[in-house]
């Protein structure tokens, strides 16, 4: 007898997005997979969400969060009994067919602890960040194989690794609001988790621009991470020669947005690696 699939939690936060929401769901049903169940942390003031709650479509747990996206996960933590746990954004689509293939590929390698995929566009498009080739998960070259939207842990791990820190992610009120998935990933590989990447699995969101703001801010969370972590000086020096090199490569392409986006990516990285004093939970 083939092994049971395993059951999907995906736990959403969301705030000020309604239409969005509702495509995300939509695209849940459209799965047609029985064992799935969304936890949608509202951070709204008001019940903007329950009309499309009440639809019923997706079996979903309504829950209510300080504001916070690190604090919202935290909340939904609590709640978790499936044997997968995902965090999609409440803006992001899940293709045909995604879940189901990953009940696949992971109850046939019951050794493996969670799959990180790729994202791109409605078009098709992926950021150029993006490896093209599957592997598995170090802490040295998960940065750019894995976004919130496309991590899929096992809750064994969940259970391992523990809460989000509350310094990281969007509402947390310190230059470091990004990469709360990243050092999530970075604790759990540490703890002996096999994750793997596999670009075939892919969630559609759209493609962020090189908006310098962003860049500066992703920046500070990667070198909080780096100080948070302890990696050594060689890795911290790797990644701030790569935004040095992507300023250079701007120019000469006279793609001066670019370079304004690599130079505030390499001020932010500078700034969260010098002021992250204090390593938080």
């Amino acid at each position: 007898m083939p092994p049971e699939l395993p059951s999907f939690d995906l736990v959403v936060a969301t705030m000020g997005r309604v239409e969005e929401l509702e495509r995300f769901l939509n695209s849940l049903a459209e799965q047609e997979y029985p064992r799935v169940r969304v936890l949608v942390v509202d951070q709204n003031e008001h019940a903007h969400l329950e009309p499309i709650l009440s639809k019923g479509r997706v079996e979903a747990l309504h829950l209510r969060s300080e504001p916070g996206l690190s604090r919202a996960r935290n909340a939904a933590l609590e709640h978790v009994t499936a044997d997968v746990v995902a965090f999609p954004d409440d803006d992001c689509v899940y293709p045909p067919g995604l879940l189901r293939r990953l009940a696949e590929r992971l109850s046939s390698n019951l050794d493996l602890d969670g799959l990180t995929g790729r994202a791109e566009d409605d078009s098709g498009r992926s950021a150029d960040s993006w490896k093209t080739a599957p592997a598995q998960l170090t802490d040295d070259n998960l940065w750019n194989r894995a976004i919130s939207f496309t991590i899929f842990l096992r809750r064994s791990v969940i259970e391992r690794v523990g809460t989000f820190d509350e310094r990281l992610g969007l509402g947390s009120n310190e230059p470091w609001s990004s990469g709360e998935e990243i050092d999530y990933l970075i604790r759990a590989v540490r703890g002996h988790a096999r994750i793997e990447y596999d670009p075939t699995f892919v969630v559609r969101h759209d493609v962020r621009t090189d908006d310098a703001p962003l860049g500066h801010r992703d920046g500070a969370s990667v070198g909080y991470l780096l100080r948070k972590h302890g990696y050594p000086l060689r890795t911290v020096a790797r990644m701030l020669v790569r935004p040095v090199g992507g300023v250079a490569v701007s120019l000469v392409r006279l793609d001066t947005q670019r370079a304004r986006f690599q130079l505030a990516t390499l001020r932010g990285r500078i700034t969260g690696y010098r002021t992250s004093t204090r390593v938080a939970g």
